[in-house]
């Protein structure tokens, strides 16, 4: 399938995969984290079953915090 992954072009050889799976397979370790699929924010709650499907825009942000 391809997406587009913070505005840039991926492929990955599976037809879905879960945000969760996403986040593995890309290696994001981020505690904090924001996610929409296709402009619409993912609740941690769901990154099990969000699937993300071919032609999907996905935007994986990572907050950071510090003074």
């Amino acid at each position: 399938m391809k997406i587009l992954l913070n505005n840039n072009p991926e492929e990955i050889s599976v037809e879905h995969l879960s945000v969760s799976e996403l986040l593995t397979y890309k290696n994001f370790t981020f505690k904090m984290l924001v996610i929409k699929v296709n402009d619409t924010l993912v609740k941690k709650t769901e990154y099990e079953t969000k699937m993300i499907s071919d032609g999907d825009e996905v935007h994986v942000l990572h907050l950071i915090s510090g003074g």
